[in-house]
């Protein structure tokens, strides 16, 4: 089955993760300092504290705790006691971190923004994934990130057991209602964007083996693009119905190609689009609705 990258925390999430690391430092700091804890705190008292998880939950993001204490010049040791994908409950600690109480206090806030943004759509993705369960169908995530994070939240996403679309509009093409609009608007045009885009591919290097995906909302223009035999069908807002439709029709004419159910997707109508035979279903919601996970700092004895 063709595929888009899947993501690990590699040397591309770990930069992306530093440079917004590097952006909320200076959010925080500017060119100053913490004023409240250069006041209260001195330069070399030491201290510890745990990172917390006041929710149910799935780890994602560890390797973020490392990357903001090196981009902080933190003296701190970080002691990780869960790690990512895992399910976590209520009170269960994440890291312990010890050492300079200046350096902590200063980069508590980074850190916790970070890791609960990062679990909070991990813990919605495998709230998805549940749902699909027994099931032929993969819940996607989408291009709908916070810009600047897209690596990162795809990362996340993979934690709660998604996987991941494409990253950007480098990596696969995907042709959308919009494209095939100013190309004309009959139902057969469809197939013939596909086998232009296959045509273009030819003659530009390393690009050949690109997923090519085209999005179709009429069972007319679904007919219509199979013969062009697309690597994926981006179903879009059929109700089930009519996608079991299509995955009858896909099946007798060309099983090879994957179908994909977008549109209108949430945790109340996700089993039923599951259930009518697709491989995927996108879902914009893992990322542009997920709710950052509650997590706290709490204080230790030494």
């Amino acid at each position: 089955m063709r595929d888009f990258q899947q993501f690990e925390w590699d040397a591309s999430v770990d930069a992306d993760c530093r440079a917004i690391i590097r952006l909320a430092i200076a959010e925080d700091l500017g060119q100053q300092q913490d004023w409240t804890t250069v006041a209260l705190v001195p330069a070399d008292r030491q201290g510890a504290a745990n990172v917390v998880t006041r929710e149910a939950g799935i780890v994602a993001g560890m390797p973020a705790v490392a990357a903001v204490i090196e981009e902080m010049k933190s003296q701190l040791k970080a002691s990780p006691t869960s790690a990512d994908g895992e399910r976590v409950e209520p009170g269960a600690t994440l890291v312990r971190l010890q050492g300079n109480v200046r350096d902590l206090l200063t980069l508590e806030r980074t850190l916790l923004n970070l890791l609960s943004r990062l679990m909070g759509i991990a813990t919605l993705a495998s709230q998805y994934v549940a749902e699909v369960a027994g099931t032929s169908a993969k819940v996607y995530d989408t291009r709908k990130t916070t810009p600047g994070w897209r690596r990162l939240e795809k990362y996340a996403a993979r934690c709660g057991g998604a996987s991941n679309h494409r990253m950007g509009l480098y990596d696969a093409v995907l042709i959308k209602d919009n494209h095939l609009a100013q190309r004309g608007s009959a139902a057969s045009d469809a197939a013939d964007a596909v086998r232009d885009v296959r045509s273009f591919l030819k003659n530009q290097q390393d690009q050949t083996d690109l997923v090519v995906e085209i999005e179709v909302d009429t069972l007319d223009q679904f007919a219509a693009v199979l013969p062009a035999k697309p690597d994926i069908v981006l179903l879009d807002n059929l109700p089930p119905a009519m996608l079991r439709k299509a995955v009858k029709m896909r099946d007798e004419t060309a099983p090879e190609i994957q179908l994909e159910a977008s549109g209108g997707v949430n945790l109340q109508t996700l089993r039923e689009i599951a259930e009518t035979g697709v491989e995927r279903i996108s879902v914009g919601a893992l990322t542009h609705s997920a709710r950052s996970l509650d997590i706290g700092l709490d204080w230790q004895t030494v």
